[in-house]
This record gives C-alpha cells, sequence and structure tokens, in this order.
C-alpha cells in the first residue's frame, strides 16, 4: 500500500494524483487532459515565465509551484504578489492556475500541474523587453505573455524576443480582443518569432472577439474559461485570448517535457503541423493554423519540412539584422585605410609647401632699422608685465584679461533637461491594467 501511494504522487503517469477538474473546465475534455495527455507528461521539468501583473503564490491552488521571481516595472519585489487592481483581481493568478494549479483549494486543475511559474510583473507591459531577456536568462522553456497594445512591434521587444529564441525558448502571446471592433494589430503578438494564439469556444468556432490578423498562428479555448484569481476563488469569465495564451503555453510545457532535448523551433513547428483546421478553411486571421492539439502534438511525428512560419519569419529579420550590421562594420573598416591613402598622398605635398614658406619668408627678413628698439619682453614704457598666461590674450592697458576659448563648447542645459548631445530619456508606456484589450466579465 505505501509503494502505491507513492507511486500515485510520483509517477509522472499517474493521472489520480490530481483532482478531476472543475465541471466548467471544458477544454479538459476537449483536449483529454486527464485521460490522454496527464498519462504521457504533467509538464515537469519545465519552467513556464508569466509575465503578467505578477502571481499571489501564496493561494493554495498554487502552493509549492511558483519561483522566486521579479519586478520588470521597477516596482520591487520578486513577482510573488498579485498587483493587479482591477474589480476581480489577479490577472497575472488567473494565467498561472490555467497553466499550473494543484486543485487543492477549489479544485481547479492546471493543465500542466507539475510545472514551475516564474513570475514577472509587466503591468501594462511596462518592461516587457527587459522581462522577457529575464526569463530567457533563468531557463524558462516557455514565455507567456498574455498581454498585448495596440502598435507595431517596438525594437527592443523584438530584439529581446531574438535573445529569447536564441536561448531556446517558446514565446506566445495573445492575438488581441477586439477583433469585433477596432480589430488593431498587437503587440507582442506582431513580433516576429512569437507564437501568437487566438480564441474559439467549446465548439471550435472562433471567439466572436478574437483579433483578425495576419499575425494570428494558431488558437485555442478561449471563451467562457474562467480561472483562480488572488482571492484564492475561482471566477468565471466571458473569455479572452489571455486565457488561450495560458492554455497554449501549458500545452508546449507538455511538449517541452516530453521532448527535452527537442528545440524550440521543433516545439512551435510540432503545434502548428499537429493543428486542427478550424473557422474558415486553410489559415485563416482568425484562428490561424487551427485549434491546437496537444495529444497529437506530443503523439504524432511530423515531417521536418513541415512549414514554420513563426521561426521563418523571425529567421529573415535575423538574417537582415545580420547582413545590416556587417555592411556597417565593413563600411567602417574601410574608413582608415582611406584615411591612410590620404595620408600618404598629402603628408610629402606638406612638407614640400612647409619648406617653400620657410625660404620665402626667411629670404624676405630685414634687419630693424636703426634706433628703433628691438622688441623685448616688456611694454614700451619699461615697466614690468606680466608675459600672458597660456591661452589668455595680453590685454590692453585698463582692460581686464580675455578668457581662453574653450578646447569644446559648453552647454548648460535646462533644469531636468539632457545635456547636449545625449539621447533623450525613453519613454515608458503608462502604467496600467495589462488586459486593457482584455477586459472579462468575471463575476464571484
Amino acid at each position: 500500500m505505501a509503494v502505491l501511494m507513492v507511486m500515485a504522487t510520483s509517477s509522472p503517469g499517474w493521472a489520480s494524483a490530481y483532482p478531476r477538474p472543475l465541471e466548467q473546465q471544458w477544454w479538459f475534455t476537449t483536449w483529454g487532459v486527464q485521460d490522454r495527455l496527464w498519462p504521457i507528461t504533467q509538464g515537469q521539468g519545465v519552467t513556464v515565465a508569466v509575465l503578467d501583473t505578477g502571481v499571489q503564490a501564496s493561494i493554495p491552488e498554487l502552493s509549492g509551484v511558483v519561483l522566486p521571481g521579479t519586478n520588470a516595472t521597477g516596482g520591487g519585489g520578486d513577482g510573488r504578489n498579485d498587483l493587479d487592481d482591477a474589480e476581480y483581481p489577479g490577472h497575472g493568478t488567473g494565467m498561472a492556475s490555467l497553466i499550473a494549479a494543484q486543485g487543492t483549494g477549489t479544485g481547479f486543475v492546471g493543465v500542466a500541474p507539475r510545472v514551475k511559474i516564474l513570475p514577472i510583473v509587466t503591468k501594462g507591459l511596462v518592461g516587457a523587453a527587459s522581462a522577457i531577456r529575464y526569463a530567457a536568462d533563468h531557463k524558462a522553456k516557455v514565455i507567456s505573455l498574455s498581454q498585448a497594445k495596440p502598435g507595431a512591434c517596438p525594437t527592443d521587444v523584438q530584439d529581446a524576443v531574438g535573445y529569447a529564441l536564441e536561448r531556446d525558448a517558446v514565446v506566445v502571446a495573445g492575438a488581441g480582443n477586439d477583433g469585433a471592433t477596432t480589430n488593431a494589430s498587437m503587440y507582442p503578438a506582431n513580433c516576429l518569432g512569437v507564437l501568437a494564439v487566438g480564441a474559439v469556444d467549446y465548439k471550435f468556432r472562433p471567439w466572436a472577439q478574437t483579433q483578425r490578423q495576419p499575425y494570428v498562428t494558431v488558437a485555442a479555448p478561449g471563451a467562457e474559461v474562467g480561472s483562480v484569481l488572488m482571492d484564492g476563488k475561482f471566477h468565471t469569465s466571458s473569455g479572452g485570448t489571455s486565457s488561450s495564451t495560458a492554455l497554449t503555453s501549458a500545452a508546449v510545457a507538455l511538449v517541452r517535457s516530453e521532448f527535452p532535448k527537442m528545440s524550440a523551433r521543433e516545439v512551435v513547428q510540432r503545434i502548428i503541423a499537429s493543428a486542427r483546421d478550424v473557422g474558415a478553411p486553410g489559415k485563416d486571421n482568425q484562428t490561424g493554423y487551427g485549434l491546437i492539439r496537444p495529444y497529437r502534438a506530443l503523439t504524432e511525428k511530423v515531417p521536418k519540412n513541415s512549414p514554420n512560419p513563426v521561426f521563418a519569419g523571425y529567421d529573415k529579420w535575423a538574417g537582415d539584422k545580420k547582413e545590416s550590421a556587417a555592411e556597417g562594420s565593413k563600411s567602417n573598416s574601410s574608413i582608415p585605410t582611406a584615411w591612410r591613402s590620404l595620408a600618404i598622398l598629402l603628408i610629402p605635398a606638406a612638407v614640400i609647401i612647409a619648406l617653400i614658406v620657410f625660404f620665402t619668408t626667411r629670404s624676405r627678413r630685414r634687419p630693424a632699422p636703426a634706433g628703433f628698439p628691438h622688441p623685448g619682453p616688456y611694454p614700451p614704457s619699461g615697466g614690468p608685465y606680466p608675459p600672458p598666461h597660456e591661452g589668455v590674450r595680453s590685454p590692453p592697458p585698463g582692460q581686464a584679461p580675455v578668457p581662453p576659448p574653450a578646447a569644446h563648447p559648453q552647454f548648460i542645459p535646462r533644469e531636468g533637461a539632457p545635456p547636449q548631445g545625449a539621447p533623450p530619456p525613453r519613454q515608458q508606456p503608462n502604467p496600467g491594467s495589462p488586459d486593457q484589450w482584455d477586459a472579462p466579465d468575471r463575476r464571484p
């Protein structure tokens, strides 16, 4: 009996180690999480970085799951307190619970309950670039961003995504929730190399508000997906691509757990290749290549030449960047060569001109007229006059000395302004709720 109890709590394939999910967790049925996925893996050995409002590590559902992280907004703390101030606060905690809840409080269970959560506060996407780099440096194999803002991908965020990909992390982000209205292009979902996720309902139909954008790669359950918030209670929700992002991150973590030597590039390729086409036939702007199917991603053989548009776009960007840097370096290296060639031509000419000037001036010298005193170190009055200090012109009588010109112009900046020539301080996005674009109807 003792042996059986140990097996039940330690064997990664023993699904009964966790309670059955709540009735509201319909994605467990859709994906066959408990019956098909957990006998293969429950996410052990994988760290998932959750970049959000922080994660309330003290609630029972996340006991023993949350690692010390950081606050990328500069507010202090290690990310293990949720700083959300919404009406029903706890957005980051809700995303973490979708990934790794233990079922010990409310019975709510995460899709990958044996992963570790690395919480990083990026409230309102403030500090997103540094947060992505931090996650990559701390060995996160999956970086989950259930946040989005309208606009093109900022350069620093794109560079950070590239940094994470080169360190073998999969970056997942929500497509956005205003597809039925403004349908703006959102970052970081539109950054190259990001696995951008749309949302579907339990009938595999595109969620009405999911973004309609070319960058959408796959879709996952997002409509009517509730979660456990920072009060430790389960809350229902009308839906959002925040939730579909967290569930996709959990599914990716399962694949990374089962295939620890598989690169991030291959994992993304496998997720795309095993997706089920939903919505409009073929690749569409709401669901991308279709609904992800974790069981197929874990079990099917994926051809090496399967399309991987996520990394294809990133590879082109990275290649163009390297080519541009190489051209700049080549251009800079040619400057000293040009100067050397110019010096070879000009130095002899300068010597010849100097000799001509010297001999011409010497031939024109005449002795001073008789009776005219030769200039000496003192003024004509005969009184002592100190020799001029270096760089200061001797003043006419009765005038103050003239200060020497400065070696470089000096600028006195206005109070609070940067010095002349210095780059202006980078403006951070205004702090705000990270889910301004994702305002679900959360009811206690």
